[in-house]
C-alpha cells in the first residue's frame, strides 16, 4: 500500500501505548484516524492530539464488531487499514486460574482478532482488486513462547499469530496484506521508563509504529507476513 492510498486507518483496542504512537503518526501523514475500545472516555487526549474518531467496541462481541465497521464506514469510509491491537491478559498460577476469567481472556485475544479481521477483510474484499488495504495484528513475545504463570496470554496471543498466517495465505492473494508484529520486549512508557542501568532496553513505542508504517509501504511483490522487533539487548 503506498502512502497515496492510505487515507482511513482504524485502531481497535486503542490505547496509550503503541496504538497512541500509531494514531499520531498516521495523523501525521495525513491519514484519517478512527479509534476504539471497550473505554473510550479514556481515548480523549488522544483523539484531541490526532483528530481521530472514538468509537465504543466489545472486540469479543460479534454484534458490536459489525456495528463499529458500520460506525465508521458511514463516519469516513471503509478503512483503508485496519490494526488489531487488543489483547486478554490474565497471570497466575495455572491450577488457580479462574476458568470464565481465561475464556475472556481468550476471547479478547484470538476471537476479537477473528471478528475484527473478518469484518475488514469482507468490506476490502469488496473493493476492485487494485484497490484494496492492510490488516495488521499486534502480537508480543507470547506470541512464540510461552512463560509461565501466563498461560492464557500465550494461548490468546498463539492463536492470534496463527490467525493472521491463516489470513495472510489465503488474502495476500487477494490483494489484502496481513502481517503480524511480534513485540519481543518491554514497551517503554511514562509509568514503565529504561532502567538507569540498561538504557535502550524497552522498545520505543514511536519506533515501533515507524515499523508498522514501512510495512504499510512495502511493494506488494515483496510483502512481510510477520516482522518481529526487538531491542537491542533482548535475548531471543
Amino acid at each position: 500500500m503506498s502512502t497515496k492510498s492510505c487515507s482511513t486507518a482504524l485502531i481497535v483496542g486503542a490505547g496509550a501505548g503503541i496504538s497512541g504512537s500509531l494514531a499520531r503518526l498516521f495523523a501525521r501523514q495525513g491519514v484519517k484516524v478512527a479509534l476504539a475500545a471497550r473505554s473510550p472516555a479514556k481515548l480523549e487526549a488522544l483523539a484531541a492530539e490526532t483528530a481521530a474518531s472514538v468509537f465504543q467496541v466489545d472486540a469479543s462481541d460479534p454484534a458490536q464488531v459489525r456495528r463499529l465497521f458500520d460506525e465508521v464506514e458511514h463516519a469516513s469510509g471503509t478503512p483503508d487499514v485496519t490494526i488489531y491491537n487488543a489483547s486478554g491478559r490474565l497471570r497466575g498460577p495455572l491450577v488457580d486460574l479462574d476458568p470464565a476469567e481465561v475464556q475472556q481472556a481468550l476471547l479478547v485475544s484470538g476471537f476479537g482478532g477473528f471478528l475484527v479481521g473478518q469484518e475488514a477483510a469482507r468490506r476490502l474484499l469488496a473493493r476492485p482488486a487494485g484497490e484494496r488495504g492492510a490488516i495488521l495484528f499486534t502480537g508480543a513475545s507470547a506470541s512464540v513462547k510461552g512463560y509461565a504463570r501466563s498461560a492464557p496470554f500465550a494461548m490468546g496471543k498463539f492463536a492470534l499469530r496463527g490467525l493472521a498466517q491463516s489470513m495472510a495465505r489465503e488474502l495476500a492473494p487477494q490483494g489484502i496484506h496481513v502481517a503480524h508484529f511480534v513485540i519481543d520486549g518491554g514497551v517503554r512508557s511514562a509509568t514503565r521508563p529504561d532502567p538507569t542501568d540498561r538504557p535502550e532496553s524497552t522498545l520505543d513505542p514511536d519506533a515501533i509504529a515507524e515499523a508498522y508504517w514501512q510495512v504499510l509501504q512495502q511493494p506488494r511483490n515483496a510483502w512481510s507476513w510477520e516482522i518481529e522487533l526487538r531491542p537491542w539487548v533482548e535475548t531471543f
